[in-house]
């Protein structure tokens, strides 16, 4: 028989809530949303961020999808704040972190960060419950703000230190 309980647990009828399943289109967005994540770095992968020299290039990489140059670069004769974050994609998956950085410091954060989102969003949709976390609804605002606010310094300093 086990001992009793001390008087302070004595008529303690606090039920502790369970945790919440979550709704089918809410696992099926994560599930998407790894999925995505996951082209995203294949895509990263398949593009070449080195020039015929070997060395890593610091821009322009997206030019290899098809896509034209970045218009505010084409306008202004400046890059614009997102300039090269694709190169630092490539970059990142090959591990040449120096270089990633290099490029965009940011995109390089942003890559880790999505890194991380792919196990969550996978392990999440799988359990129908939020892994690690109850919610990560007053996470995602901030860090956009986050990332927002970096990029912008970034890009502050890019065209400040020419």
């Amino acid at each position: 028989m086990p001992p009793p309980l001390p008087n302070q647990y004595v008529g303690y009828d606090e039920v502790l809530p369970a945790e919440a399943k979550l709704r089918p289109w809410l696992r099926t967005l994560l599930a998407l949303m790894a999925g995505f994540l996951i082209a995203v770095f294949t895509i990263a992968i398949w593009l070449n961020p080195y020039n015929a020299e070997g060395e890593a290039l610091r821009l322009e990489t997206h030019r290899q999808l098809g896509l034209p140059e970045c218009n505010f670069k084409w306008l202004t004769g400046k890059p614009c704040p997102s300039c090269g974050m694709t190169t630092s994609f490539a970059l990142f998956v090959r591990c040449d972190f120096w270089n990633s950085l290099a490029a965009n410091c940011v995109g390089t954060m942003l890559a880790v960060f999505c890194l991380l989102l792919i196990p969550y969003g996978l392990i999440t949709a799988l359990r129908g419950q939020y892994w690690m976390w109850i919610s990560v609804d007053w996470l995602v605002p901030r860090l956009v703000v986050v990332f927002c606010a970096a990029m912008l310094i970034r890009w502050g300093l890019v065209l400040w230190l020419g």
